[in-house]
């Protein structure tokens, strides 16, 4: 039986960095988001529960794929297990978020005055 491949998703979202597990990721028909779908948390039956993971499993339950701006990943690796999902602080350092395009709506920026 082949082996099921796991993928490691970083992501900003207001402030925060989100890691998350899911079984399938692809650019999808949305453009400009990554498609992500079968998230994967760990098992409920262990005594010891993490409270961030109960967090980010409460914000994703009942989400069957979720669509996250490109502008917002910060990586995607393929991994030989799950780890645990988590919500932290984007600190400075080795996190930034891209530069965003100089667009605003109406249209006056594509002139070149």
């Amino acid at each position: 039986m082949p082996a099921r491949h796991v993928y490691k998703v970083l992501f900003v979202n207001q402030g925060k960095v989100y890691e998350i597990y899911a079984r399938s990721v692809s650019q999808g028909e949305l453009f400009g988001f990554l498609e992500v779908e079968e998230l994967v948390f760990g098992e409920r039956t262990s005594l010891v529960v993490d409270p961030g993971e109960e967090r980010i499993r409460a914000e994703f339950e009942g989400v069957r794929r979720t669509y996250i701006p490109l502008h917002a990943v910060l990586r995607v690796d393929e991994v030989a297990k799950q780890g645990i999902s988590k919500i932290s602080a984007a600190e400075g350092g080795n996190v930034a978020q891209f530069p965003l395009a100089g667009y605003a709506p109406g249209g006056d920026n594509l002139k070149g005055k």
